[in-house]
């Protein structure tokens, strides 16, 4: 049986292949300390537990409209308006399995084939996939050497079939917040270009001091007319598993993105899309506990890393570090690097690969201090024995 070209081109997802081959080989009684997920290790919040139960418990579990039920439009809009600081309304916001659901609708309903989008690396390794599976091509554009966007770079890589701009701050997995100025800047040369923008705000609520995450939405009328936003519960609300996103765009997108899903998958679990509007209503205070915690940890770990001799630029957002690994690669790349890790250490961290910068490699400290601490020392002594003289060393 012949199968579909385009998909049997997806390659499966980096992050998902190795959390699985992680959990695998603990299930079979490997001691393996597992970096590779980005997902948080602390409880849903009481508020949205509560919420799903009483749903559960009332019977009414019944199809919602494709676009999600209309109190948690109303409550992701007002999250929106506040949050943003510029109004929407229900009839701009359609909710989504998930927020990576969000994205493919909205990149789905944007692109056209041949189309041209561009994505500021590190990348998250799912926007290249949907962008090729939508008919666009992906254009990968560099970072500056601290992993912010690279303004220049930005404006060399547009072409006259350049249709879009794929921007994801707090950035996975590097981390990087980008400064208003920044937004402001890439905003710019959206308008200039005739451009429109997806913004992946999946951690923006996740921002360890300094100034908040900055969305180009928020600029002007001009800038929110031609910007997505993609957003969800997964992360500031450890809710992964219940599988509940969003997109807030312009009311004719928001509609394609509902028609799109209302043949291809349907309505969005009610049950979670009542637990999510639980926690939009109520901002629980689970989640400020969880985002010290979360401070504390990438402390702990950027800190261990820079004294193993990793460079690593400090995280202002999301939970992952992303140390720079070249000096240890041996030329052979951060996936055969990590392969080793793996199989030598029993630790399981993302190649930078994964992301389009195969300098470095990730590590998600969505995970205990204690794990943190095992993780350092594995990842230690992998390193002593590639450090230069260390073969000799060991010889006398």
């Amino acid at each position: 049986m012949r199968q579909n070209a385009r998909v049997g081109s997806i390659a499966l997802s980096t992050t998902i292949a190795l959390d699985t081959r992680a959990k695998n080989l603990i299930a079979a009684g490997r001691d393996v300390v597992n970096m590779s997920v980005g997902e948080p290790d602390f409880a849903t919040p009481m508020a949205a537990q509560d919420a799903a139960v009483a749903t559960v418990r009332s019977g009414k579990v019944r199809y919602t409209p494709a676009e999600g039920t209309n109190s948690l439009r109303k409550a992701i809009a007002e999250h929106v308006s506040a949050t943003r600081g510029v109004a929407y309304t229900p009839g701009e916001i359609t909710v989504c399995h998930s927020a990576k659901h969000a994205l493919s609708g909205a990149l789905l309903a944007l692109v056209e084939q041949g189309d041209e989008v561009l994505c500021l690396l590190p990348a998250w390794v799912s926007y290249v996939e949907i962008l090729r599976y939508a008919g666009a091509k992906p254009v990968e554009v560099a970072s500056r050497k601290d992993l912010g966007p690279d303004q220049a770079a930005i404006e060399r890589a547009i072409t006259p079939r350049t249709r879009g701009i794929l921007l994801n701050s707090p950035n996975n997995p590097s981390g990087y917040v980008m400064s208003e100025a920044e937004v402001r800047a890439i905003a710019a040369v959206a308008e200039k270009h005739d451009l429109w923008i997806v913004t992946d705000e999946i951690y923006r609520r996740l921002v360890y001091g300094g100034a908040p995450n900055f969305s180009p939405a928020s600029i002007s009328p001009a800038i929110r007319a031609r910007t997505v936003i993609v957003d969800g519960a997964s992360k500031a609300f450890a809710m992964t598993g219940y599988r509940i996103g969003y997109i807030a765009a312009p009311k004719e997108i928001a509609a394609a993105v509902g028609r799109l899903h209302s043949q291809l998958t349907g309505c969005p679990n009610a049950v979670s899309q009542a637990a999510f509007e639980a926690c939009l209503k109520s901002e629980p205070a689970e989640v400020q506990r969880m985002c010290d915690e979360f401070q504390r940890r990438r402390d702990v770990i950027v800190s261990g890393l820079r004294s193993l001799g990793l460079p690593c630029e400090m995280p202002r957002g999301a939970f992952y570090a992303f140390p720079d690994v070249s000096a240890f690669l041996d030329g052979r790349g951060s996936s055969a690097f990590c392969e080793e890790l793996l199989e030598e250490v029993e630790l399981a961290l993302v190649p930078g690969s994964a992301f389009g910068v195969d300098a470095h490699v990730r590590l998600s400290y969505a995970t205990s201090l204690p794990i943190i601490e095992v993780a350092l020392e594995r990842l230690g002594r992998f390193l002593a024995k590639r450090r230069p003289g260390a073969a000799a060393g060991s010889k006398r």
